[in-house]
Formats: structure tokens, C-alpha cells, sequence
């Protein structure tokens, strides 16, 4: 996999911990170029000065031409892992959901407008979305998260199943768990329904050079999450009804 990466361009969003953090110091191990992207500076400059990157800190959604500036005008791979948890129910403040479509979903969609027409063009590039298992199945207690994640992974399947034959390769990570600052933010339902499998971040970076060796669209840095996709769209009445009884659990534990 190292000569895949050896010195590509690459963007990694909400790099500045968790997940996006671990990407981009796998990346850079693997001998990448790497613009690290935050919309905490100091966070973005720690790990860039760590890896030897280049920071590029702001929202996700509009730092495209710094990232292809500061990596000499190409960007090879480009990692749309920024995201926001947004709990809450269909009950959510209006701008909690306008602000979970906009960082979970448009951020991927106005990065792939700028970014598709030049690997078109030249016939190659990679678009990494960081999605969720909440993409796949669902997540109790997070409407906006749930919703938004499943539209992200909806936009990286168009994505794919669209450009593949023209050179564009992608790919939607789906984990469980992992142990980062938005996992503790999600409180007792986190608690109760990722913490027990959780993983490090690292496993996920793992997960994701291995997707990529295998040219494999979907990533599951925990793999039993295919069993849970399958039995969701065998039965999606019986899935649903287990889902339910852990929403009871969940709800006798408040």
C-alpha cells in the first residue's frame, strides 16, 4: 500500500483529533503529502507540525483551493471526515439539523464539486468519506446524526457507482464506536450502545488501508456490522422491533 500513497496529495477534514487525526499520521507514515484540516487551528497546526504536514484550518466546506494550493496544485486523496454527532430526536432545534446537513452531508458534496471534474479529467483520484454505522443501520437518540449519515453514505454510493469506470475510486468508512471526544459526547446512549465494542482511532486508519489495498468501496472497522446490514435489509420489521427494544433499555435507564 505504500507505493499507492508515496508522496500523493492529501486532505484530511476534522483532522485535528479522533479519527481524521489518525488518518492523516497513517498517511503521512505511508509517505503521503498531507494538508491537515481543522476548524480548530491550533489543533490543526499540532498534528500537521507531528506528521510533517501542511495545516489548513476553517470549515471543511470551503478550504479546497487552500488544500490544493498548499499541496502544488494537485490533490490525489481526499478525506471528507469531518462531521458533527447531533443528538436529539425529530424534536431538534432547526439549525441542530440544518448544521448536521451541513457538515455531514453538503461539506462532501461541495468538495467533490471542485474536486471530481479534475480527476475526471485526468482519470484518477480518491474520495474517502468518513460515514458512521448509524449510515448503515441507525443510531438511538440522534435523529439529526442518524439521518444525516445515511445521506452521506447515500452521496458516496452515487459517487462511486457513477465514476468508478472513469478512474475515481472511493470509499465510505462505517464504523461502530471509536473512542474520541464525540463518542463521549454521546452520553448514556453511547454508553449503552457503542462503548462496549468500541475501538482506537487507529483501527480505523488500519481498516482503511486495507479497504483501499483491496479497492473495496465499503470499510467496517468492525466487521459485524455486515451481519447487522444484512439482517436489517432481510427483515427490516424484526430489525426495527430489536432496535426498539434497545431504545426501551435506554429509555428505563434515563
Amino acid at each position: 500500500m505504500v507505493g499507492a500513497v508515496q508522496d500523493a496529495g492529501v486532505v484530511v477534514t476534522g483532522a485535528g483529533g479522533g479519527i481524521g487525526a489518525a488518518l492523516a499520521r497513517r498517511f503521512a507514515a505511508e509517505g503521503a503529502r498531507v494538508v491537515v484540516n481543522d476548524l480548530d487551528a491550533e489543533k490543526a497546526g499540532a498534528v500537521a507540525a507531528e506528521i510533517g504536514g501542511t495545516a489548513v484550518p476553517g470549515d471543511a466546506s470551503g478550504i479546497v483551493g487552500a488544500a490544493r494550493d498548499a499541496l502544488g496544485g494537485r490533490i490525489d486523496v481526499y478525506c471528507a471526515n469531518a462531521g458533527l454527532g447531533s443528538g436529539g430526536s425529530e424534536a431538534a432545534d432547526a439549525d441542530v439539523w440544518a448544521s448536521a446537513w451541513d457538515v455531514n452531508v453538503m461539506a462532501h458534496v461541495r468538495a467533490a464539486q471542485e474536486l471530481v471534474p479534475e480527476w475526471l479529467e485526468r482519470g484518477d483520484g480518491r474520495f474517502v468519506s468518513t460515514v458512521s454505522a448509524a449510515g448503515l443501520l441507525t443510531m438511538i437518540g440522534a435523529a439529526p446524526y442518524s439521518v444525516t449519515k445515511h445521506g452521506a453514505y447515500a452521496f458516496a454510493e452515487w459517487l462511486s457507482l457513477t465514476y468508478r469506470h472513469r478512474g475515481l475510486k472511493v470509499h465510505a468508512i462505517c464504523p461502530q464506536g471509536v473512542r474520541t471526544d464525540m463518542l463521549a459526547a454521546t452520553g448514556s446512549a453511547g454508553d449503552l450502545v457503542l462503548q462496549p465494542t468500541a475501538i482506537e482511532p487507529d483501527a480505523v486508519a488500519d481498516a482503511l488501508f486495507k479497504g483501499m489495498a483491496e479497492d473495496r468501496f465499503l470499510i467496517l472497522p468492525h466487521p459485524e456490522v455486515a451481519g447487522f446490514y444484512r439482517a436489517r435489509a432481510a427483515d427490516p420489521d424484526h430489525w426495527l422491533t430489536n432496535m426498539n427494544h434497545i431504545q426501551q433499555k435506554w429509555e428505563a435507564t434515563r
